[in-house]
């Protein structure tokens, strides 16, 4: 289904022709463009300021044509031999920000090289040898995972580049924050929204008949799709300029509504559909857990609405905490949507009656904020199964003995699948061998070798047993088929 059909081979036949005689031609070819531009973009990068921007001056004009020059011989060599632009580039003091969208592969840096525009990159990417000084020439705005403030300081200084008035070069953001296969756009994070400044949508294509660009979370690693890319005798690249957005006051005021607006101008541009999930969801989904979501859990949903009236606490374990605590003195009592907001401290919104709505299972405008709670703690630890039973149990237990009943087992396991009902009585029964009709949470800590399995949620001490009782199951994919049924969505659809 490629150009390769004109020589009349089978693919598998082209791959190992090409991984013997074009590939290793192409990767030298693109190794030694990047060691060719190495002198020239840390002659430019010596003695820069992080702070302030210095005039484009004659030879640093010379040294940026020279770089642009390399790069595109360097993606000629690896195939791009024509780049098709349609529109035109907005200048910096016109759009300070480009979005670009989909972003599905690390040959999204294409785009990059052609404007030698600035990129928002994790802090560590500088440190690493060649790549990290032509990274730096192009003055990136770093992340650090490091620093509990990075993403407000992050921000800040996109704010700070992007309403200098053209001083700075522009900045090139991806906002859907990860790679994607390009059959939708996902839900854009605000960082490019939140300065309220106009923006320049870019789209971008690969319509190659073979995709070997697609670079996602799940798929063929990095040093395939550079195998296979490589191995293509042609590949193709379209970048769009598509008009520039400026926002309304509404949409300074709100850079979530500016996002969805830019990305649906994006999506009928690349006649694609659109998706308010994330790969947060994706994560959410998929997390690693002793505690695996079902496909119709709810808190997807709500994971959506977190994230949309910002809740989504920056130190979450501390946040949990404080939630857990004012939780348990309410003892059970039941809020309704104004008490709800005040416990969260955000204003009444069509989206928080939304959220309550998820809660409000008897459908008589109350909820249990515990329940909120521990929804908060799955989709903020997905993969933190454990600390979000203990953080539930003690929201739960009892004053005078700490344990919980039955009823209240299945209230804090449906609302942590995010499920309307389970049954929860042939575990509940496992664990109560003494028929006490209580649990409690009882975590051990030993520790464990690779040949044993990892404690689970099976850890559960009977009260009043002398011993630990373990449930062969425990709490994992298979107990909602063993041991009941797990019907659909809560009532919020």
């Amino acid at each position: 289904t490629q150009s390769f059909y004109l020589f009349e081979l089978q693919p598998e036949t082209i791959i190992a022709l090409m991984t013997v005689t074009l590939f290793p031609i192409r990767l030298l070819i693109a190794a030694f463009m990047m060691l060719l531009a190495w002198p020239f973009a840390f002659i430019a990068s010596v003695g820069r300021s992080e702070t302030t921007v210095e005039p484009q001056c004659l030879w640093r004009r010379l040294v940026d044509i020279i770089l642009r020059i390399i790069m595109r011989v360097m993606w000629f060599a690896g195939g791009f031999h024509w780049m098709t632009v349609k529109g035109r580039r907005a200048l910096p003091t016109e759009a300070p920000i480009l979005t670009l969208a989909p972003h599905s592969s690390y040959f999204d840096a294409i785009p990059v090289t052609m404007t030698m525009s600035s990129i928002v990159m994790k802090a560590e990417s500088k440190d690493i040898p060649l790549w990290g000084t032509l990274i730096k020439y192009i003055r990136p705005v770093f992340v650090s995972r490091s620093d509990q403030d990075s993403r407000k300081k992050t921000v800040e200084e996109i704010k700070r580049r992007a309403r200098s008035g053209g001083e700075w070069p522009q900045i090139m953001i991806f906002p859907e924050g990860t790679c994607t296969n390009r059959s939708c756009l996902i839900t854009f994070k605000p960082g490019a929204f939140i300065p309220a400044v106009p923006v320049q949508p870019v789209v971008i294509r690969y319509p190659n008949k073979l995709d070997s660009i697609t670079w996602t979370w799940q798929g063929p690693g990095a040093f395939q799709i550079l195998w296979l890319t490589l191995c293509q005798l042609h590949n193709e690249f379209v970048i769009e300029f598509l008009p520039i957005y400026t926002p309304s006051e509404e949409e300074k005021k709100n850079p979530a509504l500016f996002a969805i607006n830019v990305r649906r101008i994006m999506a009928k541009a690349l006649g694609v559909p659109i998706t308010d999930y994330s790969f947060e969801d994706c994560q959410l989904a998929m997390a690693e857990g002793q505690l695996r979501l079902p496909v119709d859990t709810c808190l997807l949903e709500f994971a959506k609405l977190v994230r949309r009236l910002g809740l989504k606490p920056q130190n979450s374990e501390k946040v949990l905490q404080e939630y857990g605590n004012r939780a348990r003195k309410l003892e059970g009592q039941k809020l309704g949507l104004e008490g709800f907001a005040h416990f969260l401290d955000v204003p009444v919104s069509d989206m928080l009656r939304d959220m309550f709505g998820l809660f409000d299972e008897h459908e008589d405008n109350r909820m249990d904020i515990r329940e909120y709670v521990i929804a908060l703690s799955v989709v903020c630890r997905p993969a933190k199964t454990l600390e979000t039973m203990k953080l539930a149990f003690k929201m739960f237990e009892a004053e005078e003995d700490g344990a919980i009943t039955e009823s209240e087992l299945a209230v804090i396991l449906k609302t942590a699948l995010g499920v309307s009902h389970i049954s929860v009585s042939h575990l509940f029964t496992a664990i109560d061998v003494d028929n006490t009709g209580k649990i409690t949470f009882d975590l051990h800590s030993a520790p464990y070798n690779d040949h044993q399995t990892q404690p689970s949620l099976s850890t559960l001490k009977v009260k009043g047993a002398a011993a630990t009782s373990k449930t062969a199951n425990g709490i994992c994919p298979e107990f909602s088929d063993h041991d009941g049924t797990i019907d659909g969505l809560k009532k919020h659809n």
